[in-house]
């Protein structure tokens, strides 16, 4: 990218970005726009090097984090996108350039050093995450303490146990039990990141169940992901729930279909009051 195009960006802007690709799950998109942020900080970080040893005034950039911030999450987002379209070997080189940043100069201040630990923390939990959806299912029970020893990593850790169960015939039924009173609290998450988690889990679990032949509790979760599709907005994750109860539709109790009757009547009713709305809109401000 030219030198003159870099200087335009603003890396907070970019990371706007990728937070929107990220929500609609746009994986191609995530990866271009992870490598714009690299590309663009790492232009940053040489002038202020060039800077520095012609011992001229350091420039000023504008951010609302330290430059290595910058650095950990474009490794971060893009080894996130190459997991999500299952190439876990460019996902684990991606693991390891946010595992240590300490390479970068002028590290000096306290915030840069915990932005350094938390990259190599989200490394190591990421790593877990990859080699065992590559297949190397022996780390689960190493996964499990992992977890249990840092309960901000289970909504996460859970799902990838039951992508792995999913992709390996895995029985992770006392998994799920170990970790009962944690999944009770999931519910209570409100910030979009952990909707978005357990949105993913319950579309998992749902799957799960299916296999497993409890065929009404994977109703149940289903319309639960719905739910959780919807409160996100995410109108590709609530077809696929869609397409799953209709999969399990014959398992499922009259009391399941009214309920995921009425999500559907209350999505249409959304669509009409936006639709009129808009229409409104337009009636009322002509061109």
């Amino acid at each position: 990218m030219k030198t003159s195009i870099l200087e335009s960006l603003k890396p907070d802007i970019i990371v706007e970005m990728l937070e929107m690709a990220v929500a609609f799950e746009n994986w191609k998109k995530v990866m271009e726009t992870a490598d714009i942020l690299y590309q663009c900080v790492l232009h940053i970080y040489e002038d202020r090097q060039y800077h520095k040893a012609m011992k001229l005034p350091i420039p000023h950039v504008q951010l609302e984090r330290p430059l290595v911030y910058y650095f950990g999450l474009s490794h971060l987002m893009g080894g996130m996108s190459h997991q999500h379209q299952g190439a876990y070997e460019q996902a684990r080189e991606c693991i390891y350039k946010y595992a240590e940043l300490g390479w970068m100069e002028d590290l000096k201040g306290e915030e840069d050093i915990q932005v350094v630990e938390e990259f190599r923390f989200l490394a190591k939990t990421n790593l877990y995450a990859v080699d065992i959806l590559s297949g190397n299912i022996k780390l689960v029970e190493e996964y499990v303490a992992f977890l249990q020893d840092n309960l901000e990593e289970i909504l996460p850790g859970l799902n990838t146990i039951l992508q792995a169960a999913l992709m390996y015939h895995l029985d992770v039924g006392d998994i799920l039990h170990t970790f009962a009173e944690q999944i009770d609290e999931f519910g209570s998450y409100e910030d979009a990141e952990n909707v978005s988690y357990y949105y993913s889990y319950c579309y998992h679990l749902a799957l799960y169940y299916r296999n497993c032949g409890r065929l009404q509790d994977a109703v149940g979760i289903t319309v639960r992901a719905m739910q959780l599709a919807d409160q996100s907005g995410n109108d590709r994750n609530f077809k696929k729930c869609t397409a799953l109860f209709e999969s399990l539709r014959e398992s499922a109790t009259a009391e399941q279909i009214r309920e995921y009757r009425q999500m559907l009547m209350q999505c249409l009713d959304e669509y009409e009051t936006d639709r009129h709305f808009i229409v409104k809109s337009v009636m009322d401000n002509p061109l």
